[in-house]
């Protein structure tokens, strides 16, 4: 209860109960008001993903099965005062309960590939764009019923994949593939698929991201990444088609020509996900600058 103004028939002190909204005065029990406006936190939690209490629910998002909107019937055969329900409210509820585990035979492809998601969430370190970016590429692939006689984690790999390009990202398919557990060759063939069936326009990986990725997976210095960055800024090889990771590590072995920290062209493959063979073509598309650097 809480004191307010004053009553306009007898001047005594009017109360407010938050439980009934009502304002009543003390002495002559007239009320001034049923409707008060609710000032009290709803502290009650929503979603089983909530930590802190809030007064509204987890926001909508397509990265669940059901977007975040549906009712979830609890276990508990209890009502709202903790006594136990009848057997007739205790039968219709177990009839509801039914009816909503079979709606979910629709969104099981959904239910199970963005589980997966939230199972790769943390190991691929994903941003919340990323992720809604990836559920949303997988809905539309679905739509297209492309995922018939496919696996969910290539077909999920594959969007992560174009998400993280969309994004700006610097994951390869390889390492995608040893989170996922799907082969790299079904990943690339899904990514194609999706790109020619969705018509989605992918951009090209930036090669400076790539410098850096490289060089913190080896622990390169400072001074030698700065250096393929500059070189990477002279070069003037056509690098269409060219794998941008394949790139990068060819700036870094140059690079390291110059600063003359050692590093070998297998551990420089293995850190960049190539083979020797293409950091060796791409050196001699550089020739002239693999030349200017063994000449200073």
């Amino acid at each position: 209860m809480q004191v307010s103004t004053l009553c306009s028939t007898c001047k005594g002190a009017t109360i407010s109960d938050p439980d009934s909204g009502e304002t009543l005065c003390s002495s002559c029990g007239t009320v001034m008001s049923d409707k008060d406006i609710e000032t009290r936190a709803e502290w009650r939690s929503f979603g089983a993903e909530t930590v802190s209490r809030i007064r509204v629910g987890s926001p909508s998002s397509a990265a669940r099965h059901d977007r975040g909107l549906s009712t979830v019937i609890g276990r508990e055969n209890t009502d709202a005062g903790g006594a136990p329900l009848s057997t007739t409210v205790r039968a219709a509820i177990g009839r509801w309960r039914e009816w909503d585990r079979r709606s979910l035979t629709g969104s099981r492809n959904l239910y199970a590939a963005f589980a997966e998601l939230d199972r790769l969430r943390p190991k691929l370190n994903l941003s919340s764009a990323m992720v809604e970016k990836t559920a949303y590429i997988y809905r539309r692939a679905q739509e297209r019923h492309m995922a018939r006689g496919r696996t969910i984690v290539s077909l999920l790999g594959a969007c992560v994949y174009i998400s993280c390009r969309e994004h700006g990202g610097t994951l390869s398919f390889k390492d995608i593939a040893k989170c996922t557990g799907a082969r790299r060759a079904d990943l690339t063939r899904m990514y194609r698929v999706l790109r020619n069936e969705l018509d989605l326009k992918v951009p090209m990986v930036d090669p400076a991201l790539c410098i850096s990725m490289i060089s913190n997976r080896m622990g390169l210095s400072e001074k030698t990444k700065r250096e393929a960055m500059r070189l990477m800024g002279e070069a003037t090889m056509n690098r269409e088609g060219k794998n941008p990771m394949g790139f990068a590590a060819s700036m870094l072995y140059l690079a390291s020509l110059t600063t003359g920290q050692r590093i070998i062209q297998r551990d420089l493959a293995e850190a960049a996900g190539v083979t020797e063979v293409t950091i060796r073509n791409r050196m001699r598309d550089l020739r002239p600058m693999t030349e200017n650097r063994v000449q200073t």
